[in-house]
């Protein structure tokens, strides 16, 4: 079967003009009005630059999983009244700057098991309110077209936002392809937005950590994303004189003055050792090399860097 046909196919069926309602950081799903019958739209997913030779890696505030899925960001949503953690930027083997992405498909699965587009057109574009330590992009995936355009997404850039969050409503017009993109193949916002799969919230920078959360997005055409995020939200994420402390391979902690849970993680994500924040912890069995430390409590939460010589 031709597979122009194939898609604009499943183009039509997943373009019944329901209203995508403004998520508030309040749900695991998001409910885009174009999610097809298999309910797999809406789901947040995280991806890396692993496959270009990155060591990037989102460590999440709380561990992942639900009964369905090792990978469901139900806790972490929770947790954060959005999607929040860290974007634990490393370059490894790459010749730019490492990157990390969360997003979700907007009509979900197929017959095949892999994400369809949709005609997202009626949204008119995307709101979002977030809190971002580096200058993110929210980016058009359009599932197999992404090679065709050589990855040139078009996207709009975001303000960074470290100290308060930011509110930004962006019209399809305003989603352009990256200015290096020199390819025959063009794609405009308004275009993407037709055969819309997936949207995502991109950090790429230099190689460090940058704290971010997704606490609202939303249609452009009578989207309505608050100018703040949940206030509860900020006194738990707020700044904090908490901190982990080195010495050697001893690993300690100030300012933390409830019970608080303390893990190690690799690069990978693994959880390699935990404790009690209130004690120190011996780290003498780990390899030397970078870690991140994840502290999380009643009335604390941060993640810290560590490297172990």
């Amino acid at each position: 079967m031709n597979k122009k046909l194939t898609i604009a196919s499943a183009i039509l069926a997943a373009s019944a003009a329901f209203a995508f309602d403004t998520w508030l950081g309040d749900a695991p799903q998001v409910e885009t009005g174009i999610g097809n019958d298999t309910n797999t739209y809406g789901y947040w997913f995280s991806y890396g630059d692993d496959g270009d030779g990155g060591e990037s890696k989102v460590v999440w505030p709380v561990e992942l999983g639900n009964e369905y899925s090792a990978t469901a960001m139900d806790p972490v949503v929770e947790h954060c009244g959005g999607i929040c953690g860290t974007a634990a930027l490393a370059k490894g083997s790459l010749t730019y700057n490492p990157f990390v992405g969360i997003g979700f498909n907007v009509v979900g699965e197929g017959a095949s098991g892999d994400p369809v587009p949709g005609d997202a057109s009626a949204w008119g574009g995307l709101c979002i309110t977030y809190t971002s330590a580096a200058a993110p992009t929210l980016e058009l995936g359009l599932g197999d077209v992404d090679a065709t355009i050589g990855y040139a997404n078009p996207a709009a850039s975001l303000a960074k936002a470290a100290s308060a969050a930011a509110t930004k409503s962006i019209p399809w017009s305003g989603f352009t392809q990256p200015s290096w993109y020199k390819g025959a193949t063009k794609m405009s916002g308004t275009d993407a937005a037709a055969q819309l799969v997936a949207v995502k919230f991109k950090i790429q920078a230099a190689a460090g950590n940058y704290d971010f959360n997704i606490c609202a997005i939303g249609p452009y055409a009578g989207g309505t994303c608050p100018t703040s995020c949940n206030a509860s939200i900020k006194a738990v994420r707020g700044a904090s004189s908490a901190k982990a402390i080195l010495t050697g391979r001893t690993l300690s902690f100030s300012g933390v003055k409830s019970a608080a849970n303390a893990e190690i993680m690799n690069l990978q994500g693994q959880v390699v050792a935990k404790g009690d924040a209130s004690s120190a912890m011996n780290l003498a069995s780990l390899d030397a090399g970078v870690y991140m430390v994840r502290v999380a409590g009643k009335s604390v939460n941060f993640t810290n860097k560590i490297v172990l010589k």
